[in-house]
């Protein structure tokens, strides 16, 4: 759909019609949801009935001197709003970082280019592909649990090179998606990015994480992800945004799922934020495992020694002393937590090499089964 336009024209004359809002263009488009990928590119205004449909879409794509709105500055200045110029009406940097754009690009040749590379994941799988170099995954998670790293570079490492997508890159920014070939085979990929509030997930980064598995499940996408979180967003500022509601979507959406489901912790596994982004716990993918840096509990290392050795911690003079009986405690539950403990523990399927998680994948794939549909799949326009 390319959805350039202003809309209905009010006291049109062409149609023997009082409003015209019988018309059946956006109940025929949106049944279409789930059913067929919707593509909607806006390369210029799109205000009114034309933002509406593109709202109906799946994935928007947009260019950077688009501007989206439910009205455009006539509407605007008709119903008393005030006097605009278009240009100040849903540009594109605001609909980019609020999750309206998923692919946003410098102009109309680019965002053709996009539509063709989302509509390619809804084809068979790819005969030819090249697979990216399997050891660079070593090199992803820092040696320092504390350093901050991109995600983005294991997403890269396990996709068939030149078929990383990623979508809705300025809105959600605790959570990357992306859609990717591995071996040919199109899937959908998540991963928590450290870079932001150290990979907690909040509200918005839960919406588009519920909202992408619903795309993939609709479509018969399989889903993997890669997890390092240290659980929920958590405090008063957060409550306030209804965190509680946008985040068990992620529950939700991951128990109606049909396709595969596969996890990788990279690195922090901690709380429900880390069963939110393996589809509900530990034991409801197909498979989870983790490599080397994995560590798990039921909340953040540093959390639990304060809270569960306050009194001990208290009984030490503060300074040095009590630092030391910090980092010693730390130190055991870092232990305790460890990905070869919790294989121990059977709460994980295994511990493996990061060079050999793509091969891991691939045989994970191979083992899973997209469910025939049961009823309408639909895919929530947020």
């Amino acid at each position: 759909l390319f959805a350039e336009g202003g809309g209905g024209r009010p006291g049109d004359v062409d149609m023997p019609i009082v409003a015209g809002l019988h018309v059946g263009t956006f109940a025929s488009l949106a049944r279409l949801n789930g059913q067929v990928p919707l593509v909607g590119i806006a390369a210029g205004r799109c205000f009114a009935g034309n933002a509406a449909l593109l709202g109906c879409c799946d994935v928007v794509i947009a260019t950077r001197d688009s501007n989206i709105g439910m009205g455009g500055p006539a509407m605007v200045e008709g119903g008393g709003l005030g006097v605009f110029k278009p240009e100040a009406i849903g540009p594109s940097g605001v609909q980019h970082a609020n999750g309206v754009i998923d692919i946003l690009v410098d102009d109309e040749a680019q965002a053709v280019a996009a539509a063709r590379h989302y509509l390619s994941f809804f084809q068979s799988p790819a005969a030819e592909f090249t697979a990216p170099p399997a050891h660079a995954l070593r090199e992803v998670v820092p040696e320092n649990r504390l350093r901050v790293y991109d995600t983005r570079m294991a997403m890269q490492g396990i996709a068939d090179v030149g078929s990383l997508l990623i979508l809705r890159a300025g809105f959600g920014l605790g959570i990357h998606t992306a859609l990717v070939r591995i071996g040919g085979r199109p899937v959908g990929l998540l991963a928590n990015n450290p870079a932001h509030l150290g990979g907690a997930i909040d509200a918005d980064a839960a919406d588009k994480a519920a909202r992408f598995m619903q795309l993939c499940n609709a479509h018969g996408m399989p889903l993997i992800s890669l997890v390092d979180t240290p659980g929920f967003m958590v405090g008063p500022d957060t409550e306030a945004t209804a965190q509680v509601r946008h985040v068990s979507r992620m529950f939700i959406a991951a128990a109606h799922l049909r396709v595969p489901f596969l996890s990788v912790v990279l690195r922090k596994g901690y709380g429900l934020g880390a069963m939110a982004m393996t589809a509900g716990g530990f034991h409801a993918p197909l498979s989870t495992v983790a490599w080397p840096t994995g560590e798990f509990g039921a909340m953040g290392l540093e959390g639990a020694v304060r809270l569960g050795f306050k009194k001990e911690l208290e009984a030490v003079a503060e300074g040095p002393a009590r630092q030391a009986l910090f980092d010693q405690l730390l130190a055991q539950q870092y232990d305790n937590g460890s990905a070869v403990q919790m294989a121990t523990t059977l709460e994980i399927d295994a511990v493996i090499d990061p060079a050999d998680t793509r091969q891991w994948l691939l045989q994970g794939l191979a083992a899973g089964r997209v469910m025939p549909p049961s009823g309408m799949l639909a895919v929530d326009t947020w």
